[in-house]
C-alpha cells in the first residue's frame, strides 16, 4: 500500500494554497487550483493525474485560500482512485496546535512545508516530492525520482527552458554542467542567469530537506523554497537537475491563462486523449453539444451541454455555456454556464462561470495584442454595453451600457508568463 519507486519510500506534496492574486477576478472566488482549464479540466488536475500515473499513490494537499470549492472537487481522490483505505489522497488544511492555539497561514512554501515537518516526520518518507499545482504538463515523475536516486542528490529540480530568456525573471533560475549539476541558482533573478528554470516540481531527500527546514525556520529564514531552502541545498554541491522535454507552462497570469488555450487550439500543447496516460478530472455526466444550424465553428473545442447557435473561432466554450444565434466569440474562453446573447460580440477574453453578455455588447480587443478583458463569474454585461481590451468586470457586478466606468477596473497583473 506504500509508494516506492526506485526502493524509496515516497510522499507527493501538492502545494494548492496560494492566492493566485495574478490571476484575478478569475482567483477572487476560488482557489487557483480549481480555476477551469480548456472547459473540462480544473489546474490541479494536471498534477493528480501525471501522480497517479507515475505511480505515486501517497499524496498530500496543502491547502489555505478558499479551500471548500477545491475539496468539493477534489472529492476525496475518487476520480483519481486516490480514495484508499490506507494513503491515497489527504487534504492538508490550515490548522493551530498546542504551540500555536491561534494557528498561522503559510508565509510561502518552504514555510508551508516547515509548519508539515512533524508530519511529514511521522510519515518518515526516504524522498518527498514537491509540486505546484497549478502548471500545465506531462511528465513521468517515476524517472525523476530514479535519477535523483542515482545521482544521490539533496534535491532534484525539474527545469525546462524558456522561448524567451527576459522571462526567467519570475523563476528559480538555474545553470548547471554537463553531468546535470547545479553550479548556480537565483530566485527571480533581477538579470537572467539564462533560459533554464525550474518547473516548480522538486525531488528532495527526506532527510536533508527536514534538517534544511529545521535550521532555517530557527534562523527565522523561511519564505518560499527559493529564497533561502534551494540556495542552501545548491551551496553542498549535490543539487541536480532533469531537463524535462515537451509542453510545460506556468498558467499564474491571465496572458498566460489565455496563451495557454491557444497554444492548445494550435495543437502546440501536448495530447489531452492518449489512452495510457489520460488527464482525469472530477466532473457530472452531461447532455450532449447542440449545434445549431445557425452555428459557425472553426478551430474550437466546445464541451459536453453547451448550445452553439453563433459564431465561435478559436475559442473554448466550457460545459453548459450558451452562444446564441448572431453572437461572435472569437480567440476567447466561455467558462461553464456562460451566456453569450445574440449579436454580442467577445474577443480575446474570459466569460468566467455563470456570467452573461448581453444583446448587442461589445467584450475584449480586436487587436492581436490585446491586453485580455475578462467578465468576472456570475456578472452581467447589460444589452449594449462595451468593455474594451485589458479590463475587467469584477465577479457578480453589473455593467449597464453608458455606465461603465463606474463598474469596470483597469487590468494590473504582471504580463509575464513562461513557456516551453
Amino acid at each position: 500500500m506504500i509508494t516506492r519507486i526506485a526502493k524509496q519510500k515516497v510522499l507527493a506534496i501538492v502545494l494548492a494554497g496560494g492566492r493566485g492574486s495574478r490571476l484575478s477576478p478569475l482567483t477572487d472566488e476560488r482557489a487557483k487550483p480549481a480555476v477551469p482549464f480548456l472547459g473540462t479540466y480544473r489546474l490541479i488536475d494536471f498534477t493528480l493525474s501525471n501522480l497517479v500515473h507515475s505511480g505515486v499513490h501517497d499524496v498530500w494537499v496543502i491547502e489555505q485560500y478558499m479551500p471548500h470549492g477545491l475539496n468539493d472537487h477534489l472529492s476525496g481522490g475518487r476520480p483519481w482512485d486516490l480514495d484508499r483505505t490506507r494513503g491515497g489522497l489527504v487534504v492538508m488544511p490550515p490548522f493551530s496546535h498546542a504551540e500555536n492555539e491561534e494557528g498561522e497561514f503559510a508565509q510561502g512554501n518552504a514555510h508551508a512545508l516547515a509548519q508539515h515537518a512533524h508530519l511529514i516526520r511521522e510519515f518518515g518518507p526516504d524522498v518527498v516530492l514537491v509540486l505546484s499545482a497549478d502548471h500545465v504538463y506531462k511528465l513521468d515523475y517515476s524517472e525523476v525520482i530514479r535519477a535523483h536516486v542515482d545521482h544521490g542528490a539533496s534535491v532534484t529540480m525539474v527545469t525546462t527552458e524558456l522561448s524567451r530568456e527576459g522571462d526567467a525573471t519570475r523563476f528559480g533560475n538555474v545553470r548547471a554542467d554537463r553531468s546535470g549539476k547545479v553550479t548556480e541558482f537565483a530566485y527571480k533573478p533581477d538579470k537572467p542567469l539564462g533560459p533554464t528554470v525550474t518547473a516548480e516540481v522538486f525531488v528532495y531527500e527526506a532527510g536533508i530537506l527536514l534538517s534544511a527546514l529545521k535550521d532555517l525556520e530557527a534562523e527565522g529564514e523561511l519564505g518560499d523554497y527559493g529564497e533561502k531552502l534551494l540556495p542552501r541545498l545548491v551551496a553542498r554541491g549535490d543539487a541536480y537537475t532533469f531537463p524535462m522535454e515537451g509542453y510545460w507552462m506556468d498558467v499564474g497570469t491571465l496572458d498566460a491563462y489565455l496563451q495557454t488555450h491557444r497554444d492548445f487550439l494550435d495543437g502546440k500543447g501536448f495530447g489531452l486523449d492518449d489512452p495510457e496516460w489520460p488527464f482525469i478530472t472530477s466532473s457530472i455526466s452531461r447532455p450532449p453539444t447542440r449545434i445549431e444550424k445557425t452555428a459557425h465553428l472553426d478551430a474550437a473545442f466546445v464541451c459536453g451541454g453547451a448550445v452553439i447557435a453563433g459564431e465561435v473561432v478559436r475559442s473554448v466554450v466550457a460545459p453548459n455555456a450558451v452562444i446564441e444565434r448572431g453572437a461572435v466569440v472569437r480567440d476567447s474562453v466561455i467558462q461553464p454556464g456562460a451566456v453569450v446573447r445574440a449579436g454580442a460580440q467577445v474577443s480575446r477574453a474570459v466569460i468566467d462561470q455563470g456570467a452573461e453578455v448581453g444583446p448587442g455588447a461589445r467584450v475584449g480587443g480586436q487587436s492581436a495584442n490585446s491586453r485580455p478583458t475578462v467578465v468576472g463569474a456570475y456578472s452581467h454585461v447589460g444589452e449594449g454595453a462595451q468593455i474594451g481590451a485589458g479590463q475587467v468586470a469584477p465577479p457578480r457586478s453589473r455593467v449597464v451600457a453608458g455606465q461603465e466606468s463606474e463598474t469596470v477596473q483597469a487590468l494590473d497583473v504582471d504580463n509575464k508568463a513562461g513557456k516551453k
